[in-house]
C-alpha cells in the first residue's frame, strides 16, 4: 500500500544536545528519505529530559524546518528517561476493550508514580508462557507533565504532534524496518548525550528495557574539570579540536575512562536481564546515538558482553539519493539518526 501524503509524519527527535528531523515517504519502490536535518541546541536548554528553555528550543525547531525546507507540520516526537516507565506484565486474559477499562487498576501496582499523574498505554503481546489463563502486556506510563511539555514545545514551534512515542520503541521501529532479527537475541543500545537506553529483543518482541544516566556529555564534563574550559570548547576538543591545554593522550585517557563506565553499566543491565532469562544469551548488539561512533567503546563492549557489536544504519532499507544527500554526511550521521528515522516511518493513525 502506498500511503497518501496526508498520512506522512516528520520524525522529530528532541535531544539534550541536538534536534533532528527526518521526512521519509512511501513510494512504489519502497521508502525514500526526502529530508533530513540536524541542529545543535544551547547547553542546558534540555536537562535530563526537562525542557528549561522552550522559547529558544521552539525557535531552533522552526529554523531547522526552514533550513531543510521541511513543509509538513504533522510530527511524531518521542520521550524517554526516568519519567517513562515500560514494563512487561501478566494479566488475566481479556480483549483489548476490557483491558482499556481496567488498565489503571492493573498499572497501580507497577508504577512508582501517582496513577493520576501519568498517561497510560499498553500493547497486548500474547499468551503468557507459564499460565494459559493470562496474557503478556507491555505497559507504558509517562508523566503527564513531561508529555505536555514536549507537546507544547512542538505546538510552540508551529507543529502538530500526532504521535508521542517512547525513544526505545522508535529505535526498535528502525531496527525492524532495516534488519532481520532472526532467532538471535538482540540488544539495541542508544548512547545519547546524557542518557543511554537499552532494549533487548527476542525475535520482534521487546522483553527488557532500561535507561541509564550516562552519555557523551560525560566526556565534556571530564574535559571541563581538567582544563576549566567552556562546554562548547569541550565539545570541539572531544571531536579532535586542537588545544595547548589538552594533549591527545589526556583526551584518550578521558575517553577510555568514560567508555569503561558505559560498559560497566551496560554489563550490569545485561546481568539483570540474565537473572530473569538465564538461557537467553545475547549474541548481537546494535549501537546507535553519538556514542556509537567511539571505536574504543565498540571494541570494549564486544569483549565485556561476549557479543557481536555493530553500528546501526537506519537507512539500510531506505533509498537515499546521492544527488540530494552527501553520502559521507549520511554515513557519519546515521547512528544519531536512528530514533528520528523510527519516528519518521510512523503514520498519522498508528496505534
Amino acid at each position: 500500500m502506498v500511503f497518501s501524503k496526508k498520512d506522512n509524519l516528520v520524525g522529530l527527535d528532541i535531544g539534550s544536545r541536538s534536534i533532528k528531523a527526518a521526512e521519509i515517504t512511501e513510494t512504489k519502490h519502497g521508502r525514500e528519505l526526502k529530508r533530513f536535518g540536524i541542529t545543535d541546541i544551547p547547553h542546558g536548554a534540555i536537562e535530563d529530559g526537562t525542557i528549561n528553555d522552550p522559547e529558544t528550543l521552539a525557535e531552533s525547531i522552526r529554523q531547522l524546518f526552514k533550513a531543510y525546507n521541511i513543509k509538513e507540520r504533522n510530527v511524531a516526537i518521542s520521550i524517554g528517561g526516568y519519567s517513562v516507565i515500560v514494563k512487561k506484565i501478566a494479566v488475566q486474559t481479556m480483549d483489548e476493550a476490557q483491558l482499556q477499562e481496567t488498565i489503571h487498576f492493573e498499572a497501580e501496582q507497577y508504577i512508582p508514580f501517582d496513577i493520576s499523574d501519568v498517561n497510560l498505554d499498553f500493547q497486548i503481546l500474547g499468551e503468557n508462557e507459564t499460565n494459559p489463563n493470562q496474557m503478556n502486556v507491555f505497559l507504558v506510563a509517562a508523566k503527564k507533565e513531561m508529555v505536555n511539555d514536549y507537546v507544547n514545545l512542538a505546538n510552540l514551534a508551529g507543529l502538530n504532534p500526532c504521535i508521542v512515542d517512547v525513544e526505545a520503541f522508535a529505535l526498535q521501529n528502525t531496527f525492524e524496518a532495516n534488519y532481520d532479527a532472526g532467532d538471535v537475541n538482540v540488544a539495541l543500545i542508544d548512547i545519547g548525550a546524557s542518557k543511554t537506553s537499552l532494549n533487548i529483543l527476542k525475535g520482534n518482541n521487546s522483553v527488557f528495557m532500561r535507561d541509564v544516566s550516562l552519555g557523551c556529555m560525560q566526556i565534556n564534563q571530564k574535559v571541563i574539570s581538567l582544563i576549566d574550559c567552556s562546554y562548547d570548547e569541550a565539545e570541539q576538543l572531544k571531536y579532535g579540536g586542537n588545544s595547548d591545554r589538552l594533549s591527545a593522550d589526556d583526551l584518550k585517557g578521558i575517553i577510555s575512562a568514560v567508555v569503561a563506565d558505559w560498559c560497566t553499566e551496560i554489563r550490569r543491565a545485561l546481568d539483570f536481564f540474565y537473572s530473569t532469562y538465564p538461557d537467553d544469551q545475547i549474541k548481537r548488539i546494535i549501537l546507535s546515538g553519538g556514542g556509537a561512533n567511539v571505536a574504543e567503546f565498540r571494541k570494549l563492549l564486544a569483549v565485556e558482553a561476549s557479543a557481536e557489536v555493530e553500528t546501526i544504519n537506519p537507512f539500510k532499507n531506505i533509498y537515499v539519493s546521492d544527488d540530494q544527500f552527501d553520502p559521507d554526511f549520511i554515513k557519519e550521521i546515521a547512528p544519531q539518526a536512528a530514533i528520528t528515522a523510527g519516528l519518521a516511518i510512523r503514520k498519522v493513525n498508528d496505534k
